[in-house]
C-alpha cells in the first residue's frame, strides 16, 4: 500500500489556513516529497510524518511556491539523524538552483544526488531500500521549465508453490527467485524466476501534474492513474481568461484531463490566493468528472493493491 499526504495546497502565497504545494507518498517505510513550498515542514510535523526517511524530492518547476521550503527542510533532515544519500530530481535549472539555496544549508551530515532534466522513464535504485518502483516524467506547459510526475508503484508476481515444483526447482532458491534474482545456476541448470512466479499484476499509479495548461501529451501520461492530482488554480469558469494567461487551470479543466485519461479519481490542489472556499466550485469539475475531491492542507488517503 502507499500513503498519500498532501502537506499543501496553495498556490502563489501560504495562507493562514493553507500552506504551499507540497505531497508526501509514504512506501515500505520510505518517503517521496512532491515539491517543498513553504510550510511544508510544518506540515510534515503537525502530520508526525517524520522527516530522516525522506529519500527522493522531486521538484515540479523552480518557482517559489514550490521550492523555497528546501533549504530549510534539507537542513531539519540532516538533524534528524540521515546520513543516507538523498536525491533531487527536478527540471532544467535544479542544479543551480539547489547549489544556491544550499548557501543556508550548506554543511549537511548525508551526500545530495541531483538529476536535472530527467528522461521519461525511470526505475528507482537502491542497494538498501526496496522500491520496485518506477518514475515517468512530462514536460508541461508553463511559465518556466516545469515536469510532471507518475509514479508506479510495482507489484510483485505471486509466487506459485505448484509451479515451482513442476519445473523441479530446488527449494533452497525459491526465495531467492520470489526476492527479485531473475536467474540462478545450480549443478549446471539454469533456474528463472519464471519458473516460480505467475503472471504480472496491476500495482499502484499516482501521477502529479502542476502547474501548466492542459495539453494533449498529459491524456495519455495521466492514462488509469489510481489518483490524479492535478492543480485548480482557479475554480470559476469566468476566470479562465486568467489561467490562459498565466499558463495555469481551472477545475472544470483539470477534471476533463481526468475524464480523458480514464483515471479513477481526481484530486485538485494548488489553489489561487482568492480563492478562500475551494469547495463552492466542485461542481464545475464533478459535471465532467464525477470522482472529483477537493484538497486541503493535511488530506490523507491509503491506495491498496487490488485483490486477484
Amino acid at each position: 500500500m502507499v500513503d498519500l499526504l498532501l502537506l499543501g495546497c496553495g498556490g502563489g502565497m501560504p495562507m493562514p489556513n493553507r500552506f504551499l504545494s507540497a505531497t508526501l507518498l509514504s512506501y515500505k517505510g520510505r518517503k517521496i516529497l512532491i515539491d517543498c513550498g513553504e510550510g511544508t515542514q510544518v506540515s510534515m510535523r503537525i502530520s508526525n510524518t517524520g522527516f530522516k526517511n525522506i529519500d527522493i524530492i522531486c521538484i515540479t518547476h523552480i518557482h517559489g511556491d514550490h521550492i523555497v521550503g528546501l533549504p530549510g527542510l534539507l537542513g531539519t533532515i540532516g538533524n534528524s539523524g540521515r546520513s543516507e544519500p538523498l536525491t533531487i530530481i527536478g527540471p532544467e535549472g535544479i542544479a543551480d538552483t539547489v547549489n544556491k539555496l544550499r548557501v543556508i544549508a550548506n554543511w549537511l551530515p548525508y551526500e545530495i544526488n541531483i538529476i536535472e532534466n530527467p528522461k521519461e522513464s525511470f526505475e528507482i535504485k537502491d542497494k538498501n531500500i526496496n522500491w520496485n518502483t518506477e518514475i515517468s516524467t512530462i514536460e508541461l506547459d508553463h511559465s518556466s521549465p516545469c515536469i510532471g510526475y507518475s509514479f508506479y508503484f510495482k507489484r510483485r508476481r505471486k509466487f506459485e508453490v505448484e509451479k515451482a515444483l513442476k519445473n523441479n526447482v530446488p527449494k533452497h532458491l525459491w526465495g531467492r527467485l520470489q526476492k527479485g534474482e531473475k536467474e540462478i545456476s545450480f549443478d549446471e541448470i539454469n533456474y528463472t524466476d519464471d519458473m516460480v512466479m505467475g503472471v504480472e499484476r496491476d500495482g499502484i499509479k499516482i501521477t502529479i501534474v502542476t502547474d501548466t495548461r492542459p495539453i494533449e501529451s498529459i491524456n495519455t501520461f495521466i492514462e488509469k492513474s489510481d489518483i490524479f492530482i492535478c492543480e485548480g488554480t482557479y475554480g470559476d469558469d469566468e476566470d479562465l481568461p486568467k489561467a490562459i494567461k498565466n499558463k495555469h487551470m481551472t477545475f472544470r479543466e483539470a477534471a476533463t484531463l481526468a475524464h480523458k485519461g480514464k483515471v479513477k479519481n481526481l484530486l485538485i490542489t494548488h489553489f489561487g490566493t482568492a480563492m478562500s472556499e475551494p469547495e463552492i466550485y466542485l461542481n464545475s469539475a464533478a459535471e465532467i468528472f464525477k470522482n472529483t475531491l477537493i484538497g486541503y492542507d493535511r488530506y490523507k488517503t491509503t491506495l491498496n493493491f487490488e485483490e486477484d
